[in-house]
């Protein structure tokens, strides 16, 4: 394997055996003629691709696409039923809460047993032992069992001892999902820090702008395959616009409920409103937000704001990092307008979301989807979604 790929998957697939019932599998391991009484269930189906050492790249996928069976295939925890896979330096991951943990042994114990596990002696993990329980942050339950943690106790120290073991290649399977937005940004800071060292990173999260973000490049499987490799935010934007088209192939209607998600700690939005419901095509639009800092000063806070048609189309969604406008982040509530002067969508029913977000906006505070909705009349001067502004001209 070439010195500069750090993970080097080929032609590799892995199959289990499906059985209706339980004692099909005893009939066939005792047939006298082989008889088959399973069927194959393709987890992976020849997927192949490199990846070079210190690059971050988000692997993305529905559930049950083979992204679990993948790494842990990377990882050794399980064996490819066909295929090959290379791996040039020593792996720490994340891959299922608590994996490599002994749920009787104390949190100090098991971090001194995934050490092991992954070839380092009592002595040589005894450096590293300061930077992991400051940064897992629990307190007295260093010295407790594992069994009586809660999942984001749990959560923290295992991403602690994985991040300070100083691995090559850090794999890690939707560790934000789980512990509070402090947490959150905490780990995202110190993965930051770790790609600018040059270890390589997979990365997978159902969080499609965390992928965009983070990730230097993206691969996305779908029913075991390589769908497509390549740049994260075109790689993104496809995979959702697939997501998209799904949801309205087996639904009716509109795709536009409501949904309110809060991971709280740090901030919170308050209220919102919009200027008016109803506008005619080059009216002026403009919302009204009001959100809450809890902490005494949140420098990396923004709010991002995006507008839907009626069947979930992404139109537009500036945030305030992007366009690089200074919000208000010390503790207490605060206000902010965002305006678009003369609105160029056409006839239609749109939607409004809006989010309150940290480190780049890949943690999400608060985020209201569908929060405000509104309609556009228009006369018939032109068709589409969109008016540009656009010129004739004569060549003859």
């Amino acid at each position: 394997m070439q010195n500069d790929i750090a993970i080097k998957v080929k032609n590799v697939t892995k199959v289990y055996h499906l059985y209706d019932k339980p004692q099909d599998r005893f009939k066939e391991a005792l047939h006298p003629f082989r008889k088959s009484y399973h069927h194959d269930f393709y987890a992976t189906n020849d997927i192949s691709f490199e990846i070079k050492k210190g690059e971050t790249v988000g692997i993305i996928g529905k559930n049950g696409a083979g992204k679990s069976t993948l790494l842990k295939m990377i990882t050794g925890v399980l064996t490819p039923t066909s295929g090959n896979i290379q791996v040039n330096g020593k792996i720490a991951s994340l891959l299922e809460l608590g994996a490599g943990f002994n749920p009787e042994m104390t949190g100090l114990e098991n971090i001194y047993l995934n050490g092991t596990l992954m070839g380092f002696s009592q002595q040589e993990m005894e450096p590293k032992i300061e930077a992991i329980l400051e940064f897992a942050d629990i307190g007295e339950f260093i010295h407790q069992p594992v069994k009586v943690y809660s999942s984001g106790m749990f959560a923290r120290l295992a991403f602690s001892v994985a991040i300070n073991v100083e691995p090559d290649i850090l794999i890690v399977d939707e560790v934000l999902s789980v512990g509070d937005a402090r947490f959150q940004g905490k780990s995202i800071k110190r993965m930051e820090e770790i790609k600018n060292t040059g270890t390589t990173i997979l990365f997978v999260s159902h969080a499609i702008e965390q992928i965009k973000r983070f990730c230097t490049s993206s691969i996305w499987i779908d029913n075991g395959e390589v769908k497509m490799i390549g740049s994260p935010a075109v790689i993104g934007d496809k995979y959702t616009g697939s997501l998209h088209l799904e949801s309205i192939s087996s639904s009716s209607g509109s795709t536009n409920n409501k949904e309110h998600i809060y991971v709280g700690a740090i901030g919170k939005i308050n209220k919102f409103d919009l200027n008016k419901s109803l506008f005619k095509s080059f009216e002026e639009l403009s919302v009204k937000v009001i959100y809450e800092v809890f902490d005494d000063d949140v420098s990396d806070l923004l709010i991002g704001i995006a507008i839907y048609d009626n069947e979930r189309n992404y139109i537009f969604g500036p945030n305030t990092y992007l366009e690089k406008f200074s919000i208000n982040t010390e503790k207490g509530k605060h206000s902010i307008s965002y305006a678009i002067p003369s609105i160029a969508l056409l006839a239609g029913k749109y939607f409004i979301d809006i989010g309150l977000f940290t480190d780049k906006g890949i943690v999400n505070l608060d985020y209201y989807q569908s929060a405000l909705e509104f309609t556009i009349e228009s006369e018939y001067f032109t068709e589409g979604l969109v008016y540009l502004e656009h010129n004739w001209s004569k060549n003859d």
